[in-house]
């Protein structure tokens, strides 16, 4: 990719929030007016434990160019055990991404607190910023040849 594309380029992110700190966080940066990138969709969940790797595979599929994955911080958890949950299903399934040929960067896993809207503005800028350099996600692009 040239320099002119990858400045043109704006990645399509997904990004799955913990309804108690993440999603509260993000919440916090958007009432805050602070400025980070607009290209992450955010889907709620209850819990960061909450989220299948098919979610992570098939927002992929479906077009995202990144995902991310968002939940309180480690022993803050509401559900007590559930962000451990989460960073094990992560570790494995960035396994599972590189074995299938996808370049495992494409998905990230933030602790945000509530009251971090500031770094859930930084954590996206970053997050954008890396899938910007990753370029257009090809993997699962169809060429509609039968």
């Amino acid at each position: 990719m040239t320099v002119e594309t990858i400045q043109e380029f704006e990645p399509n992110i997904i990004g799955f929030l913990c309804n108690w700190c993440s999603y509260a966080g993000a919440d916090l940066a958007g009432t805050s007016r602070m400025q980070y990138p607009p290209n992450v969709k955010i889907i709620r969940v209850m819990c960061s434990g909450r989220i299948n790797p098919m979610f992570v595979v098939n927002a992929l599929q479906q077009g995202a160019d990144g995902v991310l994955i968002g939940g309180c911080h480690p022993g803050d958890c509401h559900y007590e055990r559930g962000n451990y949950l989460a960073r094990r299903r992560m570790a494995v399934m960035k396994k599972l991404l590189e074995h299938t040929g996808i370049d495992p960067n494409r998905v990230r896993m933030t602790w945000v607190s509530a009251a971090e809207g500031n770094k859930f503005a930084e954590v996206v800028t970053e997050v954008t910023e890396d899938i910007r350099k990753l370029g257009p996600m090809q993997h699962f692009k169809r060429d509609n040849k039968w």
